[in-house]
């Protein structure tokens, strides 16, 4: 395993790399995007446990918070209801879409794409998919919310049909409550979507369980 140098300007993210340990014409790749205060280190550390054809790819996110801190975007969590930075979002989003595109050049990938995001990770995930459905083939989305600012950059229906999502969140989460994970179901529901959903007695976290039915899903035809 091996980073990418922090001085590559020529991509539009830091980040961590696995290459993949089956080699494939067309390996698979799965952009792991890390929660707000965290940093690529953090879902990296899952990477060996992640299927062999793949290409694991743990990006930073652009928003330096302090040391070994990074984010999507600034969130204020202190009042029970999450107030978030509109623009900074966007921005991420933006660079992402770039990111993915640098990704599958520099690695000559013509295989499927997939994002993985925990928590503020798998709202970027909503973020991007939902949006170019056109660059990613899956999203997984563990302990995540699909917010209302998403909504209006939501793709076409049809557009969206071969986006494969799996949805993991615990019950007992104290940061993003359950009915997060419920409320997002339910309107993908109304795109004919069919997202994998998964509830567990867990808080905001990713146990052994959520690995294990992440890894299933991924490899599924």
């Amino acid at each position: 395993m091996s980073q990418c140098m922090a001085n590559d300007t020529t991509m539009a993210l830091n980040y961590l790399v696995r290459e993949p340990k089956i080699k494939s014409e067309k390996p698979p790749v799965l952009i792991l995007l890390h929660g707000v205060g965290s940093n690529e280190q953090d879902l990296f550390s899952l990477a060996n446990r992640l299927p062999d054809n793949f290409l694991v790819i743990s990006a930073r996110g652009p928003i330096r918070l302090g040391e070994n801190s990074f984010a999507w975007y600034q969130v204020d969590l202190s009042t029970g209801k999450p107030v978030f930075n509109a623009e900074q979002l966007e921005n991420s989003r933006a660079v992402l879409i770039r990111f993915i595109d640098q990704i599958k050049k520099k690695y000559h990938l013509s295989g499927d794409v997939y994002l993985g995001g925990f928590s503020q990770g798998g709202i970027m995930s909503y973020s991007v998919g939902l949006s170019r459905p056109d660059l990613v083939d899956g999203i997984a989305v563990m302990s995540g919310r699909l917010l209302e600012e998403t909504k209006p950059q939501v793709a076409a229906k049809d557009k969206l049909q071969a986006l494969k999502i799996f949805i993991s969140h615990g019950v007992n989460d104290p940061v993003l409550n359950i009915q997060y994970a419920r409320n997002s179901v339910a309107y993908l529901k109304t795109l004919n979507l069919k997202p994998t959903y998964k509830e567990y007695p867990a808080v905001h976290t990713i146990n052994n369980d959520m690995l294990l039915d992440l890894v299933k899903w991924l490899k599924e035809p």
